[in-house]
């Protein structure tokens, strides 16, 4: 199976969500799927990547590998981004065939939270206002990453704690319900 990750912005979500879908679909017994992240086009944020123009283009250029397609955006604390991902799916379910899926999901608030989830976090943090906090990158993400001294990596430590968090993921599906695994049961459910 061929996977396609299609993120807001390729340039520092591919280091959170390519390991992160990795092991979800090990996790849904695809363990051997071939996971890309989208990088052409990149999109370049999170209004470009709900535009039907842009995400047709992409299906387009990519429907005769791919089987399953995952836009993957930030929620930044939009309640009604889960209406736009909801319909982008249905205008993607016109022009899919049958054997092909899409699938978009937002990370509530930022894919960044993810890579928090998979980690043993500051005992003086609650995990419940990370997720709700609107900033969750320049307030508890940026912070995490200095203090581990992984500022100057690829990613700006998106690299190591994207690693770490595909690594503890039963954690961070546990902590991120509403998106993670949602995702993981709407793609458990599609392959039957």
């Amino acid at each position: 199976m061929n996977v396609l990750i299609i993120p807001e912005d390729f340039r520092n979500d591919q280091f959170i969500v390519g390991p992160l879908i990795q092991r979800m679909l090990a996790e849904v017994g695809k363990p051997r799927a071939k996971v890309r992240v989208c990088r052409d086009p990149l999109l370049g944020g999170v209004g470009e990547a709900l535009k039907w123009e842009r995400i047709s283009e992409i299906i387009d250029r990519y429907r005769g590998t791919i089987h399953l397609f995952l836009l993957v955006v930030d929620r930044d604390g939009i309640a009604g981004r889960r209406r736009s991902l909801d319909a982008l799916e249905s205008k993607a379910a016109e022009v899919l065939t049958v054997d092909k899926g899409f699938f978009g999901e937002n990370a509530r608030q930022e894919i960044e939270v993810w890579a928090l989830a998979g980690q043993d976090l500051p005992k003086d943090w609650k995990w419940q206002e990370i997720r709700r906090e609107t900033n969750p990158k320049e307030t508890y993400f940026a912070p995490f990453v200095r203090e581990r001294g992984l500022a100057n990596e690829p990613g700006n430590g998106r690299r190591t704690l994207g690693r770490e968090a595909a690594a503890h993921y039963s954690r961070v599906r546990s902590r991120c319900k509403r998106d993670v695994e949602a995702l993981e049961t709407r793609i458990r459910n599609w392959l039957g």
